[in-house]
């Protein structure tokens, strides 16, 4: 409002162009801060739904395909150890001691998926609420976009009290559709309509908004590193074999893998197979 108002004066007056020229540029460098601000934002949610698929893929790859794995783990060691008993010979039992080493606990596997699986590759972790799949549908998607943008704590500025209440709700969100919970969203879509939302002037004075300018600068740098971390994990690699659809990847591994557990069943059965039944 003073800027306004030492417009209008500046005007009246006549000579007092200058104080106009810099209102203007001031007012151009608030709009840039809200850009800035909104392309913030926009990317915030497009790392934030990047890093929900990657965990789901993880969580879903160890709950759908670990007993695979651990199926396979468990054949090439028999395999390997009917051989070493058919042949007698030294190489054939080094290699039996080294598949059934692979089926001990194996450190490092923890890391290789955050977490997610256990030291043996494929111990269980108990999850009450497992993500049905690894991208949340169409619907849940355009109510995540939407409540980000409208209750983003960013946009609360320098009101601290305001940036809370954002900051717990947008948690709260973040959780509902880590779990592609459509009706979790919507009730949050509700309470957020329902609630107050005071919208904070930008600040006026140049220093301020160069200051936010840089600031928001440094939080995408913060979140281009955090998607380069996610695109170059064990998990951001496989999902890139299948961008477009990371569940039907996650259906075309588990066949390759029934495929490969009933080759090994197979080869196991000859090899124990007494000579007498043939």
């Amino acid at each position: 409002m003073t800027n306004t108002f030492g417009t209008e004066s500046a005007a009246a007056s006549g000579p007092a162009a200058v104080p106009g020229a810099a209102s203007a540029g001031q007012e151009r460098l608030a709009k840039a801060v809200r850009a800035a601000e909104q392309a913030l934002i926009e990317f915030e949610i497009a790392v934030e739904t990047y890093r929900v698929e990657v965990e789901n893929f993880s969580r879903l790859h160890h709950q759908r395909l670990g007993p695979m794995y651990a199926r396979l783990d468990e054949l090439d060691a028999l395999i390997a150890e009917a051989v070493a008993a058919h042949s007698g010979d030294r190489a054939d039992i080094e290699r039996a001691w080294e598949a059934r080493a692979l089926v001990m606990p194996m450190p490092g596997v923890e890391e290789l998926f955050g977490g997610l699986l256990g030291s043996d590759g494929v111990r269980p972790v108990e999850d009450p609420n497992p993500p049905r799949r690894v991208r949340p549908g169409k619907e849940a998607q355009r109510l995540y976009r939407e409540l980000v943008r409208k209750a983003h704590p960013d946009l609360a500025q320098d009101d601290e009290q305001e940036k809370e209440r954002r900051s717990a709700f947008i948690a709260r969100v973040n959780e509902a559709y880590a779990y592609a919970d459509e009706e979790a969203l919507q009730a949050l879509a509700a309470e957020w309509e329902a609630g107050p939302v005071p919208l904070a002037d930008l600040p006026g004075e140049a220093d301020v908004l160069y200051a936010r300018l840089e600031w928001l600068a440094e939080r995408k740098e913060m979140l281009s590193a955090m998607a380069a971390e996610l695109d170059e994990s064990a998990i951001g690699q496989m999902m890139r074999l299948s961008p477009d659809d990371p569940d039907a990847l996650l259906n075309e591994i588990a066949e390759q893998l029934l495929g490969q557990v009933a080759q090994r069943e197979a080869r196991l059965a000859e090899l124990v197979r007494d000579p007498g039944d043939g």
